[in-house]
């Protein structure tokens, strides 16, 4: 199928800061692109050809847009499946299925996956409520320290959260949950990976992690990461072994941690472009975008292979503004060797909210490292 300068019509559910990467490929290309978002004011409004507000939640709002379109992707994953599974019935093409994000949409459907296909991944227990939690504590069925985390619409910073006393119980959301072991890790690690629809398949090189310890965000992505040979491979292969399980298409993001005796577990993934490969856009000969739209499309897969070191730093908002946005002291950043800032068009920052990111690339990973510090602690997401 001619995809570029024709009638094809690619749709993307989601109008964030990953649509709006995207849109970068898809404009490189001359992809026609219409977005589906429930903020008028989304970053990808800028860039798609076609922007419809809706609720990415409501089955006939993704219905009636999923029509209009020839290939259906996403960029969130907090949207209608029972839609998506219409439209595939219906003969558009949804990638990532909707089977697939039916999984890992719920965080507990998501791990007994990975134990019904013998995938290592740390121990859990499954509450429909959050006050069952409390009840297992103090039965001895479960012991401090654990992870809670919201089975629905959970992420890094929210609806996750690390639980040492009854006390931490407390505010905490009423639904659906799991309580995960608290993993003595080394390294939390991620690797990318991409499938076609012929089955063709690529693995990013292995990035590392390290989180803010309050916030639990990324603060820094690191690749390659700072691992040995063996444990790089064995993460990849872990990786390989979730990509081949879900038999996905596009890309499969796979949270894995490094314990102490090196063995490679599995946290969670996301059937979408991720934070772990947003250094790709400059580090990598194919960015994790690019990839992404040639695996959905069933193109050719790039080189996965990094040019150079490169680190990413989040921009999130600082502690104590809400408001219109100011990025403080951009071009001190600018001149330092190897960064570019992304700015990802929210117009309206508040504590921790991912603003945008910067890049670091450099021969030497240590240098880059360096660097990336001075641009986190140079660098400030405030309000007017």
């Amino acid at each position: 199928m001619n995809y570029f300068s024709s009638q094809f019509k690619l749709g993307i559910l989601g109008g964030g800061q990953l649509g709006k990467m995207l849109l970068n490929v898809t404009r490189k290309f001359d992809i026609t692109t219409h977005v589906l978002d429930a903020n008028e004011e989304a970053p990808c409004r800028i860039a798609c050809n076609q922007f419809t507000k809706g609720d990415l939640m409501d089955f006939e709002t993704v219905y009636n847009f999923g029509k209009q379109v020839d290939v259906l992707t996403f960029e969130i994953e907090n949207v209608n499946v029972d839609a998506l599974e219409k439209l595939e019935k219906e003969g558009i093409k949804v990638y990532p299925s909707s089977r697939n994000l039916r999984v890992i949409q719920n965080k507990a459907k998501q791990k007994l996956f990975y134990l019904d296909h013998n995938l290592p991944t740390s121990n859990f227990s499954r509450f429909a409520y959050a006050s069952e939690i409390e009840d297992a504590v103090l039965n001895g069925g479960l012991e401090f320290p654990f992870v809670r985390k919201s089975a629905q619409f959970g992420y890094d910073g929210n609806g996750v959260k690390v639980v040492r006393s009854l006390a931490d119980l407390k505010g905490l959301p009423p639904g659906e949950c799991i309580a995960e072991a608290l993993i003595d890790f080394k390294n939390e690690l991620a690797v990318i990976v991409a499938r076609s629809l012929n089955g063709e398949i690529k693995t990013y090189p292995v990035v590392e992690m390290e989180f803010h310890p309050e916030a639990n965000q990324v603060e820094y992505v690191i690749c390659p990461a700072r691992i040995s040979a063996e444990v790089a491979k064995k993460a990849q292969e872990v990786a390989l072994q979730v990509s081949q399980a879900f038999n996905h298409v596009g890309l499969l993001a796979v949270e894995l941690f490094q314990t102490k005796n090196d063995d490679i577990l599995i946290n969670e993934v996301a059937p979408r472009p991720h934070n772990s490969g947003h250094q790709t856009i400059e580090a990598s000969y194919t960015s994790q975008f690019e990839q992404h739209i040639r695996a959905i499309l069933n193109l050719p897969l790039g080189q996965t292979e990094n040019k150079v070191g490169g680190i990413m730093v989040n921009l999130v908002g600082a502690e104590g503004y809400t408001g219109d946005v100011i990025y403080e002291n951009i071009a001190e950043i600018m001149k330092m060797e190897g960064v570019t800032p992304h700015i990802y068009g929210k117009k309206q920052t508040r504590p921790f909210r991912k603003m945008g990111h910067v890049t670091i690339v450099h021969e030497d990973l240590n240098t880059a490292r360096q660097i990336a510090e001075d641009v986190k602690n140079t660098i400030k997401v405030i309000s007017k």
